[in-house]
């Protein structure tokens, strides 16, 4: 601790991000990054991008990129907004609709970046337990705070549907409703298409997990535009340039091959089946995900061993997985979902610690 931290600084808690271990060896299943590289339209337009495009600043309002998302949504361009990931997006979010004396409503067990952006900006945390099967239950959203739900949910996977966050929305209709669709991609229906009936709705997506595009930071927002108007109104007192010219040459090369994401995705659901297979026929029980994760504990293995030994055991074998020592948490391992090569060396790696 510093003499020169404020106050601020000196009691926040912040977010740890999954281990970046790298190697040969390596099988990195700990971040839900897409096992699979974006296609070569993006990287042909990623080398296109020529030099004299990067000594200028970029275009600040991202034009070309929110009228190519627009389109594919069937939105207006002032409908939406697009940031240096959704992370950037979310703490914009969070200034703009959350900071006031009424406080914020999010799960219990969620991304746990949403309470590090509570106390950094000063926000009064109401996290709402899961219930028993680890599901959101909506009906305990209730009053004045506003309300921030991943779905699906991380580290769960556990997706809501459409219909039940429509009605979240008009149950909660003078309150900003934040659906952060960070895994939509993988088979939860988003409520991008609620948005013309409900100006109290913000929806966010990311770029990292189905378009592989974790290392560019391409995060996006889609709502009424009032609400647009107000988190351009945090941006440009923040950041007036939150994507490069690199990223938005990449995100709009993106969203014109549809045809590759889609079969980025299948294939990585087709991955996430056999996973979930293979680990409740070796005694683990699994929550259904509709992300590229699955969330699993090993209650009835062969080796009797915890959450903990296996996370510890495949870690010094070079796999790595995510495991939080936090009492509803502490019996459960959240796997992303890699290529098949790296789950038939995750699961070879696994049956050798029976």
């Amino acid at each position: 601790m510093s003499q020169f931290w404020t106050p601020l600084v000196q009691r926040l808690t912040p977010y740890i991000p999954g281990e970046q271990r790298s190697g040969e060896n390596i099988v990195k299943l700990n971040t839900n990054e897409n096992p699979y590289p974006p296609p070569r339209s993006v990287l042909a337009a990623i080398s296109n991008v020529n030099g004299d495009a990067l000594r200028r600043y970029p275009d600040p309002e991202s034009k070309d990129l929110r009228a190519s998302l627009a389109q594919y949504h069937g939105l207006k361009a002032n409908q939406v907004m697009v940031g240096n990931g959704s992370d950037e997006i979310l703490a914009l979010a969070f200034m703009a609709f959350f900071s006031d004396d009424a406080g914020l409503q999010y799960p219990q067990i969620s991304y746990s970046f949403y309470p590090v952006y509570c106390d950094l900006i000063g926000i009064q945390k109401k996290p709402i337990p899961l219930d028993a099967n680890f599901e959101i239950e909506l009906s305990s959203y209730a009053g004045d705070a506003g309300i921030a739900i991943p779905n699906p949910n991380a580290p769960t996977g556990i997706a809501i549907p459409l219909e039940s966050v429509a009605k979240l929305c008009a149950k909660a209709s003078d309150k900003v409703v934040l659906i952060d669709e960070a895994y939509i991609d993988f088979g939860a229906q988003s409520a991008i298409e609620l948005i013309k009936n409900n100006p109290n709705l913000l929806v966010v997506q990311t770029f990292s997990k189905g378009r592989s595009l974790a290392g560019m930071r391409i995060g996006v927002a889609y709502g009424n535009e009032q609400l647009i108007e107000g988190l351009n109104r945090v941006k440009n007192s923040f950041n007036s340039y939150p994507l490069d010219v690199v990223a938005q040459a990449a995100a709009i090369a993106s969203m014109a091959d549809e045809a590759s994401f889609q079969s980025s995705v299948s294939q990585v659901i087709a991955t996430r089946t056999q996973t979930v297979t293979s680990l409740e026929q070796r005694g683990f029980k699994v929550l259904p995900s509709s992300a590229n994760f699955v969330f699993a504990s090993p209650v009835n293995v062969k080796s009797k061993a915890g959450a903990e030994d296996i996370f510890n055991f495949l870690s010094q074998q070079g796999v790595l997985v995510r495991y939080w020592n936090k009492s509803l948490l502490k019996d459960w391992l959240r796997i992303s979902i890699g290529t098949n090569t790296e789950m038939d060396r995750f699961f070879s790696v696994l049956d050798s610690m029976t």
